[in-house]
């Protein structure tokens, strides 16, 4: 999870509102793991994002579904015509 180092200058400021009792709530899990309040709720932000990201960037393939995930990118490509029509016009993004 350690994005940065205990060492490194922190300069980025996160702002969130709560209700006394989410706070409170907070707090009180912060005093237990003896971190303060703000790297209590980094930490839980910062595995939450892991989680959400390594959902959406990583997958895991048993050894049998790497080889047939291997063959079907290793196959030729098929051609697309429209694919090729599209790709012989100027972008739309390029300076005229």
């Amino acid at each position: 999870m350690a994005l940065t180092s205990d060492s490194t200058t922190k300069t980025e400021r996160l702002n969130i509102r709560t209700t006394p009792e989410e706070k409170g709530l907070v707090e009180q899990a912060a005093r237990l793991t003896h971190v303060s309040a703000s790297q209590f709720v980094l930490r839980a932000a910062l595995l939450s994002a892991e989680d959400v990201l390594v959902g959406q960037t990583r997958f895991v393939l048993s050894p049998e579904e790497m080889s047939a995930f291997t063959v079907l990118l290793d196959r030729p490509a098929r051609a697309i015509p429209a694919l090729a029509e599209a790709a012989s016009k100027p972008s739309p993004f390029s300076a005229a």
